[in-house]
């Protein structure tokens, strides 16, 4: 689950993380109140997205007065926000943060994310601040800093003193590092977030430590135990086919092929969706249904593959063991049904029940194709999109 930026900072700065003042605004009134009561001679208008490369796309805005303030939030909250993460399409603002400037005498880059490899959290740290960090392991690898953390206790100090002279930071900004760093990483513990990234983090003219952005992400699968953090989530920033899925406890994330899949377990489905694109094909979306879904969460899931209007054909690629194949078979009848297929379907089934299943499709009469393996149900389904 993402969040946005003032969301993010708030966290921030309920674990003593220095961020820039801040007011949220969702008109180009109270925006220009915001500019008023900052009482700022330069503040900056952010648009308030789940989007990075927002500066790119015009989405932050330097003002020095609250009619600017007011004009820069009018033009963003009329007007899709198009940045490189966005698509074309773009995406609506529906909300500014409206933030007191700062002279800017550095700018530095920290974030903790989990390191795969260990299943350790790590803080990441450069010089290199204000850029995508996956720019700087390409270009100035080196350059990247990284710390492992520990999972209890937090950065400890000596850690923290280390990073801090690495990053050549000097006098308040040294003392400073300490506080900062260790409540960043006790954010990130805490909520058990996939990412907390303060990018840039700035060194003001006056030697001080400031968050200037920041991202946080959360763990979906450990929100349960945040219930408070919930109540973060903006459904308006999200996929809509995403959030139908997670309702009906399905896993789905919606790519921008041609091809649905319809899977079950995860590894399967990376596998499925990596023969399509070896056979020539584009996989429309990610959809685990898990090893235990019903009929009802089957069929709920051929109807969101069939509302997307990019989908020109579907695989369905089912290994039976708790998921057994008739029940899928089943699905895909009553999904016939319920929901009508106007687009090709390919189905490869094997495991529990799969004779049976057989003879269900081929006793339907419907018209739908088979495939006895994975590498024929890529190739059929890849040909029937493109035809």
């Amino acid at each position: 689950m993402k969040i946005h930026e003032y969301q993010a900072k708030e966290l921030l700065r309920q674990a003593n993380v220095a961020v820039p003042d801040g007011i949220l605004a969702t008109t180009p009134t109270e925006a220009a109140d915001a500019f008023g009561k900052l009482g700022a001679e330069v503040a900056v208008v952010k648009a308030q997205v789940h989007a990075g490369g927002r500066g790119k796309g015009g989405g932050i805005k330097l003002v020095r007065s609250a009619n600017e303030a007011r004009q820069s939030t009018e033009a963003m909250l009329a007007n899709p926000l198009v940045t490189p993460q966005t698509g074309p399409a773009g995406r609506r603002v529906t909300k500014v943060l409206v933030e007191r400037g700062c002279d800017i005498a550095r700018e530095l880059y920290v974030g903790m994310v989990i390191d795969r490899a260990q299943g350790k959290p790590v803080l990441m740290a450069s010089t290199e601040g204000g850029m995508e960090i996956e720019e700087v392991a390409v270009r100035n690898p080196e350059k990247i800093l990284r710390t492992r953390v520990d999972e209890d206790a937090g950065l400890y100090p000596f850690q923290a003193r280390r990073l801090a002279g690495l990053l050549e930071l000097e006098g308040a900004a040294a003392r400073q590092a300490d506080p900062f760093l260790r409540g960043l990483c006790r954010v990130f513990l805490d909520c058990d977030a996939s990412l907390a990234e303060i990018n840039p983090l700035v060194v003001t003219g006056a030697g001080d430590l400031l968050a200037l952005d920041a991202k946080i992400n959360f763990d979906d699968n450990a929100l349960f135990r945040h219930r408070p953090l919930s109540d973060l989530r903006d459904p308006h920033e999200e996929e809509p086919a995403e959030t139908r899925a997670a309702q009906a406890g399905l896993s789905y994330v919606k790519l921008e092929g041609q091809i649905g899949c319809l899977v079950n377990g995860a590894g399967l489905a990376m596998s499925t969706m990596d023969l399509i694109k070896l056979h020539g094909g584009e996989p429309a979306n990610f959809l685990d249904v898990g090893g235990g879904a019903d009929v009802d969460q089957v069929t709920e899931a051929f109807r969101i593959l069939l509302d997307d209007p990019n989908v020109k054909a579907v695989l369905v690629n089912i290994f039976g063991g708790i998921m057994k194949c008739d029940t899928i078979v089943a699905a895909i009848l009553e999904a016939y049904e319920s929901v009508g297929f106007n687009v090709p379907l390919v189905v490869r089934l094997e495991g529990t029940n799969v004779e049976l299943a057989r003879q269900m499709l081929k006793a339907s009469g419907r018209d739908i194709l088979t495939a006895a393996g994975l590498t024929e149900a890529a190739q059929r389904v890849v040909a029937a999109a493109k035809n």
